[in-house]
């Protein structure tokens, strides 16, 4: 469950999010395949400081240019690969 849009203000310097919050000030439910999956904290880390938030950011980058992202390895770009593929979405080439 989201927490209210107090709880969740630190969110707002994403403009992506903010665009999800509704009129009453709750978060309204994201689609539970954007988020990532769970690749490690060095990993996960490492995606959200190049501006990689949710899945679909992930199209956008070759397994190249994510191997080169220091905190991200060999098992996160094959854990990011296999869900994009769940998705039927892919790297970029």
């Amino acid at each position: 469950p989201l927490g209210s849009f107090d709880s969740c203000a630190w969110w707002l310097c994403n403009p992506r999010l903010v665009r999800s919050v509704s009129c009453r000030g709750r978060w309204s439910a994201m689609n539970e395949t954007s988020e990532l999956p769970r690749i490690g904290t060095p990993a996960t880390r490492a995606l959200n400081n190049a501006g990689i938030l949710i899945l679909d950011d992930v199209t956008q980058w070759s397994e190249v240019d994510l191997l080169a992202l220091h905190g991200v390895g060999p098992k996160a770009v094959r854990i990011l690969c296999e869900h994009l593929d769940d998705l039927g979405l892919a790297f970029k080439p």
